[in-house]
C-alpha cells in the first residue's frame, strides 16, 4: 500500500480501491483502467490538494480465472458475483473505518459491489449515476447479456437474485433516492423501469435545454433529501467521446469538458458525496492516455480542486 505524507484536509482519509475487472463488458481492456488512472498522476493530484490517502492493493479480489459460470442473458455471472462480493466487503470496510472509498474500475459491473458496500453502514443511501446509459437492464430485457448494463438495476433490487443479493439483503437503494445524469442511450426495458419506478433521469436533452448547473442543482437536492450518504457512480462514457475516446461503449453527444468538471465541482461544494466509483476507462482504446488523464482531473475536481 502507498501512503501520502500529507495530513487530511476537509475530506476524510481516502481509500483508493482498484477494481481491475472487465468481464461485465463485451470488450476487454477496462481491467487496465485503474493502473492507467494511477499512472496518469492521481497520487500527485491528491498530494497537491493536501489530502490523506492510501492506495489499496488489488489482491483483495479473488482469482476467478477458472470460474466459467455464464448464461446467455447473464454473461460471466459467476466471475462478476465473486468479484463484487469482494468489492462490497472492501468498500464497506473502508467506510466503516471512516474513510472515503474511491473505487477505480474496471467496467461498470463493479458498481454492484461498490454500491452494496457503501450501503451497508447506511440506512438511506442516495445514488447519483452519471452515465450515457441507464444500466437498468435485467436478464429479461438485456439485448446483450452484458452485466455492466445491469448494475444500477441490481442495486435497486431488480434482476437475478445471484446478483441483487451481493453484499447482503436487497435492494441497496430506493428509486426515489436515485438520480441518473447524462443519459443518451436507453433500451426500451430501461425506459419502462425508469417510468414505473419513478427514477429521476436527466437526459442530455434536459442538460441541453436547462444547462448543467440547473440539472446538478436538482440532482443534488434529490439525492441528499433525507439521505445519510451519497454514492457517486461515474462512467467516463458520460463524457463525449471527442473528449474521452478511451472507453468501450461510446455514444456521441455527451457531456463536454467544462460541463463534466462543473458537475464534479458542484458535488465537491455540496459536500454530500461519501463514496464514489470511476469506471470504464479502457487504455487499450485511448489516444495517448487522454481519457485516463481526464479521469484524474475529474477526480481532483470531485475532491476539491478549484481554478481559483
Amino acid at each position: 500500500m502507498t501512503r501520502a505524507s500529507q495530513s487530511a484536509g476537509q475530506l476524510p482519509h481516502i481509500a483508493i480501491i482498484p477494481a481491475p475487472f472487465d468481464w461485465g463488458a463485451s470488450r476487454r481492456g477496462a481491467s487496465h483502467g485503474p493502473q492507467a488512472i494511477l499512472l496518469s498522476g492521481l497520487e500527485r493530484k491528491l498530494q497537491n490538494l493536501g489530502l490523506s490517502y492510501v492506495v489499496e492493493s488489488p489482491d483483495y479480489l479473488p482469482d476467478v480465472s477458472l470460474d466459467h459460470r455464464s448464461e446467455q442473458h447473464l454473461r460471466y455471472w459467476g466471475k462478476i458475483a465473486a468479484v463484487n462480493e469482494a468489492i462490497a466487503q472492501k468498500t464497506a470496510q473502508a467506510a466503516a473505518a471512516g474513510q472515503f472509498p474511491l473505487l477505480l474500475g474496471g467496467d461498470h459491473s463493479i458498481a454492484i459491489g461498490s454500491v452494496a458496500g457503501a450501503a451497508r453502514g447506511r440506512r438511506r443511501l442516495g445514488v447519483l449515476w452519471i452515465d450515457a446509459h441507464g444500466d437498468l437492464n435485467t436478464p429479461g430485457t438485456t439485448p446483450s447479456g452484458n452485466i455492466h448494463g445491469m448494475s444500477l438495476a441490481c442495486s435497486l433490487g431488480h434482476g437475478d437474485s445471484r446478483l441483487t443479493s451481493i453484499g447482503g439483503s436487497y435492494p441497496k437503494v430506493q428509486a426515489d433516492r436515485t438520480v441518473i445524469v447524462g443519459a443518451r442511450e436507453l433500451d426500451e426495458g430501461e425506459r419502462q423501469l425508469i417510468r414505473s419506478e419513478g427514477i429521476h433521469c436527466f437526459t442530455m436533452h434536459d442538460i441541453d435545454r436547462r444547462g448543467m448547473a440547473a440539472v446538478m442543482d436538482e440532482a443534488i437536492a434529490i439525492v441528499s433529501d433525507g439521505t445519510d450518504g451519497v454514492h457517486l457512480s461515474f462512467d467516463i462514457d458520460s463524457v463525449d467521446p471527442g473528449e474521452a475516446p478511451g472507453t468501450g461503449t461510446k455514444v456521441r453527444g455527451g457531456l463536454m469538458y467544462r460541463e463534466t468538471h462543473l458537475a464534479m465541482e458542484m458535488l465537491a461544494e455540496s459536500g454530500i458525496v461519501t463514496s464514489a466509483d470511476v469506471v470504464e476507462v479502457n487504455p487499450q482504446l485511448d489516444n495517448g492516455h487522454r481519457t485516463a488523464r481526464l479521469a484524474v482531473e475529474l477526480i481532483a475536481s470531485l475532491l476539491g480542486e478549484r481554478i481559483l
